[in-house]
């Protein structure tokens, strides 16, 4: 039977309830009850271990619901991470052209660390330890974020800056934020993010004081 999708509009709640010919219930925020059932079941039996309809079951969701909102269950590990390349391009495209390469780090990065990863850090740590336990989850997570570093160059170049002067550029970046991230990851306290991208970017400009190179 061909599943077909009938919605309702709740008058007083203003939700929207979706009938179907296999069920009737509300999905309120499905994606992220699968997203929180299927890393529950990747700490507890690990990832090769869990299959699809064991997360649909634990979410209390259909398995044709799961792949309404994933192809696999790897991609519940990296969902929204094809559009984090491209919201460094419009992000470094939009900042003052006055900015240099150092001072746009400065500038926009706390930014950037809170809108992709703020209010995460449970989940992150979660997910960061079901990556870790997989190769083939880690050398997907590399290529993520080879992807980000791309763009972060391609931003710079841009913006005018020559490739070698992109390509350290992205590097300071990507060392920078992930300094930060692990430090706040890692954290007892509840710290915000930003407040540890701040530290390791004054790390990073008590670097660029102790000395200059000679002039080639």
């Amino acid at each position: 039977m061909s599943w077909r999708a009938i919605t309702v509009a709740h008058p007083m709640a203003r939700r929207v309830i979706i009938y179907t010919l296999d069920m009737a219930r509300w999905e309120g925020n499905a994606q992220g009850r699968l997203e929180k059932a299927a890393l529950e079941l990747f700490s507890e039996q690990g990832f090769a271990e869990t299959t699809v309809p064991q997360i649909a079951a634990r979410a209390g969701l259909t398995t044709r619901t799961f792949f309404r909102h994933f192809t696999d269950k790897r991609e519940v590990l990296f969902q929204g991470d094809d559009e984090v390349p491209a919201f460094v391009t419009r992000m470094m495209a939009q900042a003052p052209a006055a900015l240099g390469p150092v001072a746009l780090i400065v500038a926009q990065l706390g930014f950037f660390a809170e809108t992709v990863f703020g209010g995460q850090r449970e989940q992150l740590l979660r997910r960061h330890a079901v990556v870790q336990a997989d190769a083939g989850l880690r050398e997907r997570e590399l290529r993520k974020k080879e992807t980000v570093r791309e763009a972060l160059v391609g931003g710079f170049i841009s913006r005018g800056e020559d490739r070698l002067v992109a390509a350290i550029a992205a590097d300071v970046a990507m060392a920078v934020l992930g300094a930060a991230l692990e430090r706040w990851l890692g954290a007892q306290g509840d710290t915000p993010l930003t407040d540890h991208v701040n530290e390791s970017l004054r790390a990073l400009q008590t670097l660029m004081r102790q000395g200059a190179l000679p002039e080639a």
